[in-house]
């Protein structure tokens, strides 16, 4: 996350001065796995030997405390992903850990790069405590979202749970719909969401959803969702907790407001997002002539096509209701509406 917060932790970087370098080079599990491999110790010796290794894993622990932070593993360049990850396993008590970031794994280009789900799934008895995962913290600096591949992340879910928020940013992703009592924000940012995963979180079972955030995009970079594909979100019989909706960064903008605006969801909103993509005048008046939305907190439209007097009259409609009309986009001659993200 860039305001440096994450579930409301702040973030703390598993860089490699994390903790001292004497500490950082001891792979004290290996280590000592090896020693007591080599060498015929009586029981005594070997004891005191797992004594000695578990003293180093406190002191790190004590330089690398778990609580209170939201932990952020990266590659950069001096240390790999898989370094990084490995350290953090070892330096850090991570059964005490509770939101977990998981940034740059690996240029799209290396053909060895890791797979940061299955390193996450082969250590999730390590955090049973864990309450928030961002996988895929990755900005346009590093490598542009489209790029950002992911592979199934549904075992993520079924491997941690406890998690009550889940974020994935990346493209090419799949999910399978899931049954989840705890999860209270999910959000996908993707310049292409797939109509599978878009109808899969429609089909999931998520009674405790209150925060839901979909980045459709565009159809050139996978995202070839409809309304149709909408309409169990919009119905709402499966999210009875739900009260911030996010349907964003879409081509098909417009249709989505005219659906929202006879939507039952809507109703118990307390937020509403149909920012970063093309509305245009069109699903501006379609929401204003449908349901009443003068109970919302926030109308988030920014990145927007919406003309200066048709915003002028959504102001006017909505009092006491905060409408971000922020960063309208003018458009030169031929040129066509474009979403927020897409690459």
């Amino acid at each position: 996350m860039r305001d440096g917060l994450f579930a409301g932790l702040p973030i703390k970087e598993m860089l490699h001065h994390t903790v001292d370098d004497g500490f950082l080079e001891l792979d004290y599990q290996r280590e000592l796995r090896d020693f007591v491999l080599a060498e015929d110790l009586d029981t005594e010796t070997e004891a005191e030997i797992r004594r000695f290794a578990e003293r180093l894993r406190a002191l790190a622990h004590e330089a690398a405390p778990a609580r209170g932070v939201a932990w952020r593993i990266a590659a950069d360049e001096e240390t790999p992903f898989e370094a990084a990850y490995e350290r953090f396993l070892h330096m850090v008590d991570t059964y005490q850990v509770t939101a977990l970031v998981i940034g740059y794994w690996g240029a799209i280009h290396e053909k060895d790069k890791p797979d940061p789900v299955k390193l996450l799934l082969d250590s999730a008895h390590l955090m049973p405590r864990l309450e928030a995962l961002f996988l895929g913290d990755v900005g346009g600096d590093e490598q542009e979202l489209s790029w950002v591949h992911l592979s199934d992340v549904t075992p993520l879910l079924e491997a941690f749970p406890r998690l009550e928020r889940f974020d994935v940013r990346g493209g090419s992703l799949r999910l399978r719909p899931v049954a989840n009592g705890r999860l209270k924000t999910l959000r996908i940012e993707c310049g292409g969401l797939p109509a599978h995963v878009v109808r899969a979180v429609a089909a999931s079972d998520l009674p405790a959803l209150e925060h839901l955030d979909l980045w459709l995009g565009v159809g050139h970079y996978g995202g070839d969702a409809t309304v149709a594909d909408l309409e169990p979100i919009l119905g709402g019989a499966r999210l009875p907790a739900l009260r911030h909706l996010g349907l964003e960064d879409s081509e098909l903008q417009d249709e989505i407001a005219a659906a929202l605006a006879g939507a039952p969801v809507v109703a118990r909103l307390e937020s509403l997002s149909l920012a970063m993509g093309v509305l245009s005048d069109d699903g501006a008046a379609a929401l204003l002539s449908g349901q009443p939305l003068t109970h919302l907190k926030k109308l988030d439209l920014h990145h927007h096509y919406v003309s200066d007097v048709m915003a002028d009259r959504m102001r006017a409609a909505l009092p006491g209701v905060s409408v971000d009309l922020s960063e309208p986009v003018h458009l030169y001659e031929g040129y066509a509406p474009y979403v927020a993200v897409s690459e």
